[in-house]
């Protein structure tokens, strides 16, 4: 009796779709909301690389420091009609005498030869904050001549569930930068004061 049952079950294939699609499922579903995902952070890199391109061509001009909050207006606004309302929009500025400048630590005299500005070594406060910077450049779009780094970070929750099974983290940070060189309506400044690492 039992080995008849066990042979009509061993032939009954009903619902077996049902079973192949549970196992393909997961997988196809991760595939479909991987690919939305990468294509809307994609979507949203280029959008904000050209929201900076044309900013910073605004922001070389000498009428800048006036206009600077409507040009980051602007580009926040572009931005947030791609990512949720929820997203976090960071804006920075960073001014140096020249290119060569950016992203290079303030000079320092290292007596001690340890890597480390401290024990009062001797620095060149390039910024003019009064302390010692592992960037050198001076917040603002500063003035005639000066190389600007202009960056732009977001971050926000992912769109699609299922991040965790792909090994993803829950947000997304999106960054993008660009250097102008603002006009050369005035002679440069060139101040260099000097200060003490703590």
């Amino acid at each position: 009796m039992k080995s008849a049952i066990y042979k009509r079950l061993n032939r009954d294939e009903e619902g077996v779709t049902l079973v192949e699609f549970a196992i393909v499922a997961p997988v196809l579903l991760l595939m479909v909301m991987g690919i939305f995902d990468m294509a809307h952070s994609q979507y949203t890199s280029a959008l904000m690389n050209g929201a900076m391109q044309k900013a910073s061509r605004e922001l070389t001009l000498q009428s800048a420091p006036s206009s600077q909050s409507a040009i980051d207006a602007s580009v926040e606004a572009q931005i947030r009609s791609v990512v949720p309302s929820t997203a976090t929009i960071a804006l920075e500025k960073l001014s140096h005498t020249d290119f060569t400048d950016i992203g290079e630590e303030e000079e320092y005299s290292d007596e001690n030869s340890d890597g480390i500005c401290n024990n009062n070594e001797v620095f060149i406060d390039e910024n003019n904050n009064g302390q010692w910077d592992a960037n050198r450049g001076e917040a603002g779009i500063g003035g005639a001549k000066d190389a600007v780094l202009y960056t732009v970070t977001v971050t926000y929750d992912r769109l699609f569930p299922m991040y965790e099974l792909a090994g993803l983290t829950d947000q997304v940070q999106l960054t993008a930068s660009t250097v102008l060189r603002n006009q050369p309506f005035a002679e440069q400044q060139d101040i260099v004061m000097q200060g003490n690492c703590p």
